[in-house]
């Protein structure tokens, strides 16, 4: 019913760029840059729009190697991920995980004073999402959590407090990852339950489960209009949003189909294109 990851042949930064799913970054950057915009009311500073750029890179890479390694052996016994400890050597994860957390407290503290003080917090919350499996059911929502600060967080970056705007638009994020994880994590359906492991999937039961990812995507579709009207946006932004809830459709008429292959495809591709029209709108309406 699983298939296993894809292990690839390249080099050493290939496959750790695989460890890390990087390609998965374009999900939560393009909802902290869209707030670093509306933040800026334009173009942001090119210093700030890197160092967020920098932060989140950091914060995500840290995120995910403290995920592989919390999971290490857990991994090598679920055969969709059994053979993710073959990309590096566990030290050379733990080496790496050092380095991204400091980079990511290093460029936060180059931001301002605010961003340098809240940098640890935000680690403890990224980091918080890996172990919450072993206590608690509702794990997708502290991913959720986790990516959801982003754009709060490139909102402090450009003006040193937090605003009403931001904070609905990190709900947003909250229930957008929470729902995609759930139709993720169908695919872990029988491992989980095998293992014992606190899975709201399992708890609920496939079906139940696909369509609380409705509700909650349903959710976010307010709230990404309720964003547009705090922020004060134009009529491109809205006029776009169609297009988010169409992904968001597609993606859940493939999961109803329990292709396993499809869900992984539309799990990219969808969300992808949901976090990259946000972008776009909003740099739209801001920038032109």
């Amino acid at each position: 019913m699983r298939r296993g990851e894809r292990i690839g042949l390249g080099g050493p930064v290939s496959r750790f760029l695989q460890l890390i799913r990087f390609s998965h970054t374009i999900f939560a950057l393009p909802f902290a840059l869209g707030a670093l915009v509306v933040a800026a009311n334009g173009w942001p500073s090119w210093r700030i729009l890197f160092l967020v750029i920098v932060c989140m890179v950091f914060a995500r890479t840290a995120a995910m190697l403290f995920n592989r390694l919390v999971d290490w052996t857990l991994d090598q016994r679920n055969p969709r991920t059994a053979s993710r400890h073959l990309l590096v050597s566990k030290f050379v994860g733990q080496v790496l995980l050092v380095v991204s957390s400091a980079g990511f407290v290093l460029a936060a503290a180059s931001i301002n004073r605010l961003t340098f003080i809240l940098a640890p917090v935000a680690l403890a919350l990224i980091f918080f999402y890996s172990i919450t499996k072993r206590f608690t059911s509702a794990t997708h929502f502290f991913l959720g959590l986790a990516l959801g600060i982003a754009p709060v967080a490139a909102w402090i970056a450009q003006t040193g407090r937090v605003d009403l705007a931001p904070l609905v638009l990190s709900a947003g994020v909250i229930c957008w990852v929470a729902g995609f994880d759930l139709i993720y994590a169908t695919q872990d359906y029988d491992f989980d339950r095998r293992e014992g492991i606190r899975s709201l999937v399992v708890k609920l039961g496939i079906a139940h489960s696909l369509r609380l990812a409705q509700v909650l995507h349903l959710f976010t579709f307010v709230t990404l209009i309720a964003f547009g009207l705090a922020a004060k946006l134009g009529a491109f932004y809205f006029c776009a949003m169609p297009l988010a809830a169409a992904a968001l459709f597609y993606e859940h008429r493939t999961a109803q189909k329990l292709d396993l292959s499809g869900i992984n495809r539309a799990f990219f591709q969808s969300n992808a294109f949901v976090s990259a029209i946000f972008l776009i709108a909003v740099c739209v309406d801001r920038l032109l």
